[in-house]
């Protein structure tokens, strides 16, 4: 694995739930220090042309300061933590190697655990994964669930039970592999010390959620919709990009199965959800400091990430 700090210059990771500010406090950051360079940490960004649903950086932030982490792979393919970890690892080595400062933007919690702490990734079984995938349609994510925690209680208690993708992969991986989902790693419990910055946004309950809700009806105003249509039309989405919040909602309006109003109900509801689970999984983090925010993330999150990143 290529350390964050191999280079001697200390990396510095800005994380939080959705609609925190953070990538806006990054890419300040990023413009304040000549040379720093913008690694997305993000799930649902590594897939093409679902721009709008999943938030990236516009074209002019990403013409004027590097980022990497986004744009991976195409919106039908299943892509894995672990081809995550592979493709960053070889840009923070370029950018290490240009002498410049990596600055990690992190929404998605075991993506930024798979980059910071060394962590052994589970292989595939593409036939045992079809097959759970099929019974998943069948009698529905929580019963998979339930099999979870008979035989690995301590990963089943890590993930929502609706959440098919995550408890299809464990199964995935117990059935494949004959080992337990959670031996593999160093232990989300475990948090060895890190040469590296790290600094949440952490928000008023009330206040994020009314973020939320706006940033919501500014992705819909920005054509949300008709990102989706178009992304079913070609290439399709994969059951892990189909998952994510927005696209997800739409794709039941544009079925049929609900107004858009209702859609949009859903996406902010399930987006609040969401921003309470991205907090939790933060705050067990001890290596992380945290800045509460009233008003400003920019404002009131740079001073801080400029003092602890001399």
């Amino acid at each position: 694995m290529t350390h964050l700090s191999d280079d001697g210059v200390a990396s510095v990771v800005v994380l939080g739930p959705t609609a925190s500010g953070k990538s806006d406090v990054a890419m300040e950051f990023a413009r304040r220090r000549a040379g720093a360079e913008i690694v997305a940490v993000d799930a649902m960004q590594v897939y093409r042309r679902m721009d709008i649903g999943t938030a990236k950086p516009s074209a002019a932030d990403r013409a004027e300061v590097g980022h990497h982490g986004l744009d991976l792979a195409e919106p039908d393919a299943d892509f894995t933590v672990a081809e995550f970890v592979g493709h960053v690892e070889r840009s923070i080595a370029d950018i290490a190697a240009r002498g410049a400062r990596t600055v990690l933007v992190a929404g998605t919690g075991l993506y930024l655990r798979a980059l910071t702490d060394p962590m052994e990734m589970p292989g595939q079984w593409p036939e045992v994964r079809r097959a759970l995938e099929a019974e998943a349609d069948d009698i529905g994510a929580a019963a998979l669930h339930e099999r979870l925690t008979r035989v690995d209680p301590l990963a089943a208690s890590r993930m929502e039970p609706s959440n098919t993708r995550r408890v299809v992969r464990a199964l995935e991986v117990v059935e494949g592999s004959g080992r337990l989902f959670s031996s593999f790693g160093p232990g989300l419990d475990h948090y060895p010390p890190v040469p590296f910055v790290q600094v949440g946004l952490r928000w008023p309950r009330d206040l994020l959620a009314r973020r939320i809700e706006e940033r919501v009806h500014r992705m819909l105003a920005a054509g949300l919709v008709s990102e989706v249509e178009s992304l079913l039309a070609s290439p399709g989405l994969s059951r892990t990009a189909a998952q994510a919040l927005g696209y997800k909602e739409i794709v039941e309006h544009l079925e049929g199965r609900c107004s858009l109003d209702e859609a949009t109900e859903t996406v902010v509801r399930r987006t609040r959800q969401f921003a309470v689970r991205q907090e939790r999984w933060f705050r067990r983090d001890p290596r992380v400091r945290w800045v509460e925010i009233e008003h400003d993330p920019v404002a009131e999150v740079l001073p801080v990430l400029e003092e602890l990143a001399r």
